[in-house]
């Protein structure tokens, strides 16, 4: 099996999308992170779920645990609206890390690797000139190698 047998088709976004939208994104489909591409749909980032989170939060209640300690119940259940007009790409690092890619005729075993050597839960599928075709989430992985490797 290859990466393109099992990549699935998920709704990415860009750097100038909201981040709430990109929350909205992630959460609505269900999805283990996000794919964020250019305007040629050439993958610039892969982003976790935890590192969507970052770009939710703001980074002074990241950086002071005191201060959110002393936000009270009902803001911090609301802490993502403050983003208001933020994008991706404000809240984004400047250098985002490379993203997370496999051609889409990878073997299982080349995704799982990757996905065991990034940490990461989502992998972008990309064909030959790196546009995106689909992501493999690590539930699709998992799924297909123990129905893929049943013997019973």
């Amino acid at each position: 099996m290859q990466a393109r047998d099992i990549a699935i088709h998920i709704p990415t976004v860009t750097v100038n999308d909201p981040v709430a939208q990109a929350v909205r994104v992630m959460a609505v489909s269900r999805l283990p992170g996000l794919v964020v591409v250019d305007d040629r749909s050439r993958p610039w980032t892969v982003l976790p779920g935890t590192q969507v989170l970052r770009l939710a939060v703001p980074g002074s209640y990241q950086e002071d645990p005191a201060l959110v300690r002393a936000i009270d119940e009902d803001h911090a259940d609301r802490f993502w609206l403050e983003l208001a007009d933020r994008t991706v790409g404000d809240c984004a690092p400047r250098q985002p890390t490379k993203p997370v890619t496999v051609r889409s005729d990878a073997t299982l075993l080349e995704v799982a690797a990757l996905m065991a050597r990034q940490h990461t839960p989502l992998v972008a599928v990309v064909d030959d000139a790196g546009v995106l075709v689909g992501a493999i989430t690590l539930e699709r992985l998992i799924t297909s190698l123990a129905v893929f490797g049943a013997d019973e």
